[in-house]
């Protein structure tokens, strides 16, 4: 009679916990659990090791969101970083793009997603509350909504900037359209019709 392949509890619920991760379904969680098999010593241990440290040590800042092991975060407690303007990203991998590029040097907020009444998610869901208590201090002067430009990230850009009108601020909004190095015969119509709406002289 034939029997399922079994992998042993430890190994099987190994492969369920990876398979949760983003962009890794069962089949890639089973190739990522025997690589970490095969390589016990050089990786498995010392991820096992660093999962536990992140999991006892890292926390979001209660200023603005960010993840680090203090509280508030590296960012926030940096006094060479601009203090007069906020920047308002969905997550903390947007705040970790930002940085990655080098080009800003302010304080962010973190606001935890985007409004989506499909998904029930709601301003009360998100940190806009805490945005508008610190857009309120005197030494904010611009904020930056560095939403992404789906439907929902623009419907909770326009709900924040709606929010921040009463702040005496001055909100700005990314630019949108042709990437640095894109090709217009490569690009969809959207980002077209974002890039002739944001144009500028030249």
């Amino acid at each position: 009679m034939y029997r399922k392949a079994s992998y042993g509890s430890e190994l099987d619920q190994l492969i369920q916990l990876l398979a949760k991760l983003p962009g890794l379904g069962p089949r890639s969680a089973r190739r990522a659990a025997l690589q970490l098999i095969k390589r016990k010593d050089s990786v498995m241990r010392p991820l096992s090791n660093a999962l536990a440290e992140v999991a006892e040590h890292v926390n979001p800042c209660t200023t603005c969101g960010n993840l680090d092991t203090t509280d508030p975060c590296h960012i926030c407690d940096n006094a060479r970083r601009d203090n007069t303007t906020l920047c308002v990203v969905e997550d903390v991998a947007d705040l970790w793009a930002l940085e990655r590029a080098g080009a800003y040097r302010g304080k962010y907020h973190v606001i935890g997603g985007t409004l989506s009444a499909l998904d029930g998610v709601g301003p009360d869901d998100l940190n806009i509350v805490s945005l508008i208590e610190r857009a309120l201090e005197s030494i904010i002067t611009e904020v930056i909504i560095a939403t992404n430009a789906t439907v929902d990230g623009q419907t909770t850009a326009h709900y924040i900037t709606d929010r921040l009108k009463d702040c005496n601020v001055i909100v700005t909004r990314l630019a949108h359209g042709v990437p640095v190095g894109g090709e217009l015969d490569y690009l969809d119509d959207g980002t077209l019709t974002a890039a002739l709406k944001s144009r500028r002289p030249f």
